[in-house]
């Protein structure tokens, strides 16, 4: 494993020129963040040298759907059930504010999980 450290400002180019997922939204937009990777076998690094973060693509979506998709859902069907149940719009709502919460609550727990980390780790690809 290696720690990388990424500057902020240019983690993303897809997020750099305004069409990335969002996610540096969250983050400050200057500084650094220190980023644990795997390294490959035949990859030899020194410290300082340039390097490339990977991620495969089928686990980019996986995250994605993991991140977003799991309390989208959940808050749109808490939104159902109240709608199903008649219990009003402002019941619905609240619902679906609850159920995003629930959402996040389960996205969250599920990253934590260490057979999931191990997924979404990165990668190291030498520049």
């Amino acid at each position: 494993k290696a720690l990388v450290r990424v500057d902020r400002a240019v983690a993303c180019p897809r997020c750099a020129a305004g069409k990335g997922c969002g996610g540096g939204l969250l983050g400050a937009k200057s500084g650094h963040r220190d980023v644990a990777a795997q390294v490959p076998a035949n990859v030899d690094l020194n410290v300082g040298d340039p390097v490339s973060l990977v991620l495969l693509p089928q686990n980019v979506l996986r995250a994605a759907i993991l991140i977003y998709g799991v309390p989208l859902i959940s808050g749109v069907g808490a939104a159902w059930i109240a709608y199903v149940l008649g219990l009003g719009d402002g019941a619905a709502a609240a619902a679906a504010f609850g159920g995003l919460l629930v959402g996040l609550v389960i996205a969250r727990a599920r990253l934590s999980l260490r057979r999931c980390l191990r997924e979404f780790t990165p990668a190291v690809a030498p520049e």
